[in-house]
């Protein structure tokens, strides 16, 4: 019989799951006032809406304006040769800078990630600088792993200073299975490479990628320009711009409506620097990354994660810099609709589940006295507004403000000057919201890569087009798998890491899944 916990553990336990319950509950206790006081006092409700409509409308344009401007800063950027700004750079020796590069991996095929490492060939930072890592699953087997890791080394290994292959065991006691352990267990390995070589840890920058992301080939240049040129390049983590340009081509409407807002999602914040959090494919120093003991084993989300980790560490004084290079990733894509659909809930739920970590945070933002009291503020402000709207702003607007002119009628609502004019209000908030969706679309058009063969001009017409469909996919792939993953936490049903599959076309044209090397299928975190 195992004993009981300590007096003190049953303590902090409690303590946790209390935090635990705090976002799903703030969700549905908004959704429940709501309703309930629709019935009780419809016109205040009402007029609540019509404020929260007029507030989200002003935040609507005040986001379009910073979509415009990181969008217009990402075209400059990207015409840019970094290499030769390097070569200006007074005092610093650019040439020292190494790059570790960890791609890890499942079941994904070997046509996938030779579309990465095609990328990466591609890239004007000198190759004999940059280390691989492929880091791969034990429990994808053997047989999966083994052949495609061979086969990269093999086209791909002549071209870089290094190149390693990691094998992340199975069933680690106390890890989640997923990228995160694959990617400590990768860097950990790589780490005692790094000593052989005796390269400082202080001239290497370390990029966590998604084994199917495309570098452009002007990122390793310019995240070694904004290292270099820092204040604090040790206190800084380096965010490139995620597009979903791989296969977007091939993905039905509302996956490319759900694909752009994300990249549209980072352009916005990549202009509010002080709101920006690492997301996904992100880069920082090796030295930061060995100091605050790599990235957590035990969470599903780990790459928003390593940054608070940092932020504590270094009490308070942590940021990431925008770097405004896109780097390309797959848009979310299966063998049937179904299945595409499925699988992008299950991504957008995953992602949502970033409130796993919520009590960790609370409790670091009370114990660290040497942050400012205002910097802890602030930040768990942003943390627990941004997780709060995910869940109720799109629900208030599409669902839940129509109430008061459906149940107000058990208080004579419909009969009162505010219901004639309620509908107007909300209708006019949401005409005026097309100026952002027009916006949208155009910058959208301007994401695209080139077309490819098999696709008529006319698709450009659909491309605009689909944005009728983003109150659709703002809910069904915005809001709903955030609440999902917020209730879920909240009862205590813990959630593992969802390996995403995606496809891509084959050569005769047609949707394929599945992982050996006849097929284009990729498994990406």
């Amino acid at each position: 019989m195992l004993d009981k916990p300590a007096k003190g553990m049953r303590f902090r336990n409690k303590y946790r799951r209390i935090l635990e319950i705090f976002p799903g509950f703030a969700t549905w206790t908004t959704f429940g006032l709501i309703t309930i006081f629709s019935f009780l006092a419809p016109i205040i409700v009402a007029s609540f809406i019509i404020c929260y409509d007029l507030y989200w409308f002003l935040k609507a344009m005040h986001m379009m304006i910073h979509l415009v401007v990181s969008f217009r800063r990402m075209k400059e950027n990207v015409k840019i040769d970094w290499l030769s700004k390097l070569d200006k750079i007074k005092n610093r020796n650019w040439h020292e800078v190494y790059h570790i590069i960890i791609f890890p991996f499942y079941k994904e095929s070997f046509q996938i990630l030779s579309t990465t490492f095609d990328a990466l060939i591609k890239t004007t930072y000198p190759k004999d600088k940059i280390i691989v890592v492929l880091a791969s699953e034990e429990r994808a087997g053997e047989g999966c792993y083994q052949k495609t890791a061979n086969k990269i080394k093999k086209r791909y290994g002549k071209y870089f200073f290094r190149m390693y292959h990691t094998i992340h065991p199975a069933d680690i006691v106390g890890e989640i299975k997923g990228k995160s352990a694959n990617a400590t267990w990768a860097a950990r390995e790589v780490k005692k490479e790094i000593d052989i070589l005796k390269i400082p840890y202080k001239k290497i920058i370390i990029s966590n990628l998604d084994s199917d992301t495309a570098l452009h080939r002007e990122y390793l240049a310019k995240v070694t320009y904004d290292f270099l040129k820092a204040k604090k390049p040790f206190q800084t983590s380096y965010q490139p711009i995620p597009v979903y340009n791989n296969n977007i081509w091939d993905a039905p409407a509302i996956m490319r409506i759900v694909a752009t807002g994300s990249a549209f999602w980072h352009l916005i914040e990549s202009s509010r620097r002080e709101r920006l959090r690492t997301f996904s494919s992100h880069s920082m120093s090796f030295d930061t990354l060995v100091k605050v003991d790599y990235w957590r084993t035990d969470v599903v989300n780990e790459d928003s994660m390593i940054f608070w980790q940092c932020f504590f560490h270094f009490n308070g004084d942590y940021q990431v810099q925008p770097i405004f290079i896109p780097v390309s990733m797959d848009t979310c894509l299966a063998e049937t609709y179904i299945q595409s659909f499925v699988n992008q809930y299950k991504q957008k739920r995953r992602w949502g589940y970033n409130v796993e970590y919520f009590p960790w945070l609370f409790i670091n933002m009370i114990r660290k006295k040497k942050i400012p009291l205002w910097t802890r503020f602030i930040q768990t402000y942003r943390y627990v507004e941004g997780n709060y709207s995910w869940t109720t702003g799109v629900m208030i607007i599409t669902f839940f403000g129509w109430f008061p002119l459906i149940f107000g009628d058990f208080t004579g609502f419909s009969r009162t000057t505010m219901a004639f004019t309620f509908p107007s209000v909300v209708r006019g908030a949401m005409t005026l919201a097309l100026i952002g969706l027009l916006v949208q679309s155009v910058i959208s058009t301007l994401l695209l890569p080139k077309r490819p063969g098999g696709h008529s001009r006319l698709k450009y017409i659909f491309m605009v087009a689909q944005w009728v469909l983003q109150p659709i996919a703002g809910v069904f792939f915005g809001a709903i798998p955030a609440i999902d993953a917020q209730t879920r936490l909240m009862l205590g049903k813990y959630m593992h890491f969802f390996v995403t599959s995606k496809a891509r076309r084959n050569k005769e044209g047609k949707i394929v899944e599945g992982g050996s090397d006849s097929l284009t299928l990729t498994r990406s975190r």
